[in-house]
């Protein structure tokens, strides 16, 4: 299992980034003072000592003054817009608004964000080309912000977008490049038209690809798992299926599918090659997309996570013990034996002739080449496996994420109302968080923690609330009974730093600040499984 990250400071959400104990009530002396009069006292302890300075050098102090008091949202950290993390890998990656998993640079287990949290795509399902093993999927939930697509558009079967990325070009001309050579040892005749003939071959073996794809995603959304979409990349395919199968036997199921369509399609492609005479391109491209599906379908199969026998492994020890945990650790290490096999085994099986070729010719450049690859089939299967284990674990900690009990106790204070005075009653009534509501007490926005920061104390009797707040917007307005995914998923949809959370009844609970949620999850992370 991959190792924990190390364990953050026990600190609650009271003890951290504690502005208001920090900084205090402002100068408020009398509770039951108006802020005017507050603000007058302030005015008078200080005129002696400003008579004191030189008119230019007091002018310029207090410049500086109004421009810190005027660019509060400069010291604010922006809420974490997600890159890709993997991530996660092939179950899920894929840390500020809160926590960052994925499945995205990847990031280490040590850094989280909000979609770094979430389990992504549990079920990645990939499609190896070749051979090959799959390349870490990227992806967040829907409703999110404006993301990258992954690729050119190719359409949307099942109503799951299929996009192609930039990788495949590559591949599909490398693929064009060595299936040529072979046709001009079988087809000479053919002479530079073999490589359109192999441009046809490589597109065909992606098209067998992408049904490998399809059948993971109609048996996902048969069992009402949302897909967010299909990727054809260098190393294959990738289906991205957000959420984990309830049950074992649908794990099974769904894993099963993909090598299931690919050997049909072996099968296909060997009755078609009995129609046509051996020898000619028909033939030869019959021949070619048999073997290639059969090998994505007999590699696909082999079992150890991420690949799709890995899955059911995961499945069969899920069943046998009742625990998901378990079966994920025990498919993942046989991943990892798995990768260890690929690269040593792999240029040793072609060295020796027992692939097809003869041992004397698995020498110089193509022992380069195989070893090449065999690494990296070797690192894909293993950080593949490692990442399953992550997402695995953050699954496993993801109800331990509360809105309830993250949230911090606000007090409600109307627009006008000054800074120093809107501090003073937070404190009073052991509160960290400021809430601008109407003349009704409805909210109107929330003063950011990050802005009163950026306020000199001697300033706050002159600052509104209401100038360092920021708008509610619908998103910004979470239930306290959220937890785990769901709190995740409604915090990701609007990143900000600050979130106004209600009861079911509409009633005011608090503010959830998405540094709260971070510690917390760093927290759940740092203990053991």
């Amino acid at each position: 299992m991959t190792p924990a990250p190390p364990a953050a400071a026990e600190e609650t959400p009271a003890e951290a980034g504690d502005t208001f104990a920090e900084h205090g009530a402002g100068p408020a002396k009398d509770a039951k003072g108006t802020a005017r009069e507050t603000a007058r006292e302030d005015r008078q302890d200080r005129e002696p000592q400003e008579d004191r300075e030189p008119q230019e050098e007091r002018e310029t102090r207090r410049a500086g003054t109004d421009r810190q008091a005027t660019e509060p949202a400069a010291t604010e950290p922006a809420a974490t817009e997600p890159a890709a993390t993997e991530q996660a890998a092939n179950t899920g990656t894929q840390p500020g608004s809160a926590p960052t998993p994925a499945p995205t640079a990847r990031r280490t287990p040590e850094s989280h964000d909000l979609h770094d949290l979430h389990p992504d795509r549990p079920h990645a399902h990939s499609t190896p080309a070749l051979g090959d093993a799959p390349a870490p999927a990227k992806g967040r939930r829907p409703p999110r912000p404006p993301e990258s697509r992954g690729g050119l558009l190719m359409g949307r079967p099942f109503g799951v977008p299929v996009y192609v990325a930039p990788s495949w070009f590559l591949v599909a001309a490398l693929i064009t490049w060595v299936f040529g050579g072979q046709l001009d040892r079988v087809l000479p005749e053919l002479g530079a038209a073999r490589y359109l003939v192999a441009l046809f071959f490589a597109v065909a073996f992606y098209a067998s690809v992408l049904v490998h794809e399809l059948a993971h995603t109609v048996a996902a959304l048969r069992f009402k798992l949302p897909v967010r979409r299909i990727q054809l990349q260098f190393f294959g395919g990738v289906s991205e299926i957000e959420k984990e199968a309830e049950t074992p036997g649908r794990e099974f199921v769904l894993a099963f599918v993909g090598p299931l369509l690919s050997l049909a399609l072996a099968g296909l492609f060997h009755l078609a090659m009995q129609t046509v005479e051996p020898g000619t391109v028909p033939g030869v491209l019959l021949a070619g997309l048999m073997v290639s599906n059969l090998i994505v379908a007999v590699f696909n199969l082999l079992p150890g996570l991420p690949l799709d026998g890995g899955r059911m492994l995961r499945a069969v020890v899920w069943k046998i013990t009742g625990k998901p945990m378990t079966g994920t650790v025990a498919a993942a290490w046989v991943g990892r034996a798995l990768a260890v096999s690929v690269l040593i085994g792999l240029p040793l099986l072609t060295q020796s002739g027992a692939l097809g070729s003869q041992a004397e010719d698995s020498v110089g450049m193509d022992t380069v080449l195989d070893a090449l690859l065999a690494a990296i089939l070797a690192a894909i299967i293993w950080t593949g496996a490692g990442n399953s284990l992550r997402m695995a674990r953050l699954r496993e900690h993801l109800p331990e994420l509360r809105a309830r009990k993250l949230t911090r106790r606000a007090v409600p204070v109307e627009t006008n109302t000054p800074l120093s005075e809107a501090l003073r009653r937070a404190n009073d009534a052991g509160a960290r968080a400021l809430v601008v509501v109407d003349a009704h007490g409805e909210p109107l926005s929330l003063v950011r923690e990050a802005a009163i920061v950026g306020v000199p104390e001697h300033r706050r009797p002159w600052v509104a609330v209401s100038d360092l707040a920021q708008d509610l917007t619908e998103g910004m307005r979470v239930s306290a009974e959220l937890a785990g995914e769901d709190l995740l998923d409604t915090l990701r949809a609007t990143p900000a730093t600050e979130y106004l959370v209600v009861e079911e009844t509409g009633e005011i609970y608090g503010v959830l600040s998405a540094a709260d949620v971070e510690r917390a999850f760093v927290k759940a992370m740092a203990r053991p499984s």
